[in-house]
């Protein structure tokens, strides 16, 4: 009978060991199986928060080269529009110069051929002073041309710096336009990586997608130079059909 007592305690003991040592298995298991998941969790929000910057340091560049080439290509338009204000002003004074200097040179010439055709002393002395006061009036009409040309040039100048300034002003909103709508891109991208939810990471998606959309419209707006560079001119000319040193023609 006591035998039979003391087998029922170490059996007993046994069973209560073996309970034991499954106990402390199972929370040895249980421990690691947390420290798994924490250094899981631990490495995809590292990974999360590396492409994110990753992400934002792309973003950046590519903001930075869109900008680089936004200015070159303002730059470059303006200086055209200058170049060509400056160069049509020089054209056409250098064209009115031109003819009228020809108009005097064939007034001269026909007053030559009449005063070698006449013998008479009284008309060579008239004509002679008619050929002079011709090129008096003629030198004198191509200062008051030249100033006048030079006087137009200059409002030409004026008008399409005008119209730079204001092209800059556009430009200028455009970019803000354009800065604005990525800085709320990014605030989103930002709020969506920390949001817990589903609810709230599909409305914030969905203002993302909105907010993109809009950066790509400001983007695509400031490249197109705000409604293109400005026209210098009317207009194609028209052709002229007027002999060749005609100094009546309208056309010239």
């Amino acid at each position: 009978m006591a035998e039979q007592k003391e087998s029922s305690v170490l059996f007993s003991l046994k069973e209560l060991m073996n309970l034991e040592e499954d106990r402390i298995k199972q929370e040895e298991a249980d421990k690691d199986r947390r420290a798994r998941q924490e250094a899981d969790a631990k490495a995809a929000a590292e990974r999360a928060a590396r492409d994110a910057e990753e992400r934002r340091i792309r973003e950046e560049e590519e903001a930075r080269r869109l900008e680089d080439m936004r200015r070159k290509e303002e730059a470059a338009r303006i200086d055209a529009i200058r170049h060509g204000e400056i160069e049509k002003a020089k054209a056409e004074a250098e064209h009115k110069s031109r003819m009228e200097a020809m108009s005097a040179q064939q007034a001269h010439e026909q007053q030559l051929a009449a005063l070698n055709s006449d013998q008479g002393k009284k008309r060579l002395k008239m004509f002679v002073g008619i050929a002079v006061g011709v090129l008096l009036v003629s030198i004198v009409g191509g200062g008051i041309a030249f100033k006048n040309a030079s006087e137009k040039a200059e409002k030409e100048k004026v008008a399409a710096e005008a119209r730079i300034a204001a092209a800059e002003a556009e430009s200028k909103r455009l970019k803000d336009t354009f800065d604005a709508a990525q800085k709320r891109e990014e605030d989103l991208r930002n709020s969506l990586a920390s949001a817990k939810d589903e609810a709230t990471r599909a409305k914030l998606e969905a203002e993302l997608s909105k907010a993109t959309e809009q950066k790509k419209q400001a983007g695509a707006a400031m490249h197109s130079g705000g409604g293109g560079a400005a026209k210098s001119g009317g207009g194609a000319a028209k052709p002229c059909n007027c002999p060749p040193g005609d100094p009546l023609c309208s056309c010239l």
